[in-house]
């Protein structure tokens, strides 16, 4: 496991906040530059509706990554078992 992932593994909820944090800026960022004919207020609802949908991607993720975390110890510790009876 790498440096990143076990940070990200230690810090689920920061990275989560940190990813929407990021996800907000980046399109309002867009939404300026692009010179929108929306409202501010309309454009800060639409980032706010970016966000939230790369937040719900980034948690299925996160549940994902979990599942397969949980079973493979599951499994290792499984396969640990037949050895110490035997030693």
């Amino acid at each position: 496991m790498g440096p990143l992932q076990s940070w990200i593994s230690e810090h689920k909820l920061a990275s989560i906040g940190a990813v929407w944090a990021s996800a907000i800026g980046a399109s309002l960022v867009a939404y300026t530059r692009a010179k929108s004919p929306l409202k501010p207020s309309l454009r800060l609802i639409h980032a706010r509706m970016h966000a939230q949908a790369l937040t719900l991607a980034v948690l299925s993720g996160a549940a994902v990554m979990h599942y397969y975390d949980k079973n493979r110890a599951a499994e290792e510790s499984a396969e640990d078992a037949p050895k110490m009876k035997n030693a």
